[in-house]
């Protein structure tokens, strides 16, 4: 909210100093190509091209914006416009504010809308929202054939070809459910222990996370699963101490 009202200010005190966005100004070329690049992008995560225009578009002009401010500078009709803003609010990526022109003046405020600030929380809410639109309708769609596929097999032993089909179904069944539940993890997680995990992860070295997972595969699973679960329940002071003991044994171990 501070971040808005410090927006909104802004904007109100370069308007009354005349330094409005001037549409061919090299910025706002810079702003609209990038706009359009996001919206082609969208369609391949599921999210029509409008929204991602709208989305890309209050991003990079970081202040609240009218739905007609909006639609002049993308060349949209009210209609798709309206549609798209309306769209981008329910996937979680677009919020609306009050019009700042209004502050201060008699009347109703009017609307105007704010891109998600936190590229971490928007990201989320995105991987969410295709989670149940897209997600989970084929995952039962899947369960529910491997279901059918067991209980005809079950009736007809002597069917080679449908006891292939089950087992097919089955292991193909086992592998989306594995897939859906590693995606469903993301939106539970706070924005910033994300971002420090994937900070983190891109610090480490290709070649550490490869040998990590070629050490891992050689260990039983039953190990694997104790030490996580074991650390997972330690307090995070004694997980610091748990964790310089570890490494001064493992190198010690190591030599």
């Amino acid at each position: 909210m501070a971040r808005e009202l410090a927006t909104v200010k802004a904007h109100v005190s370069d308007e009354r100093n005349g330094a409005r966005s001037d549409p061919s100004a090299p910025a706002e070329e810079l702003r609209l190509r990038f706009a359009d690049a996001w919206g082609e992008m969208s369609a391949a995560w599921g999210v029509a091209p409008a929204i991602g225009r709208v989305h890309a578009y209050l991003m990079v002009r970081d202040e609240p914006l009218t739905e007609r401010e909006i639609r002049e500078a993308l060349g949209l009709s009210h209609r798709a416009a309206s549609l798209a803003l309306t769209d981008a609010e329910a996937w979680g990526i677009v919020e609306r504010v009050a019009e700042p022109r209004r502050v201060g003046r008699r009347g109703p405020a009017g609307t105007a809308y704010v891109a998600v600030g936190d590229h971490w929380q928007w990201f989320t809410r995105v991987i969410a929202e295709r989670k149940v639109r897209e997600g989970d309708p084929v995952v039962d769609v899947i369960a529910r054939t491997a279901a059918e596929a067991a209980d005809l097999a079950a009736d007809r032993p002597d069917d080679t070809e449908l006891a292939a089909l089950r087992d097919w179904l089955a292991t193909f069944n086992a592998f989306v459910r594995l897939f859906d539940r590693a995606v469903g993890l993301i939106p539970k997680l706070q924005p910033r222990e994300l971002e420090r995990g994937m900070r983190l992860l891109g610090q480490i070295q290709d070649e550490t996370v490869l040998r990590l997972v070629h050490l891992l595969g050689g260990l039983p699973d039953e190990d694997v699963l104790d030490l996580i679960d074991a650390l997972s329940r330690l307090s995070p002071t004694a997980a610091r101490r748990a964790t310089k003991l570890m490494s001064g044994v493992v190198r010690t171990v190591a030599r």
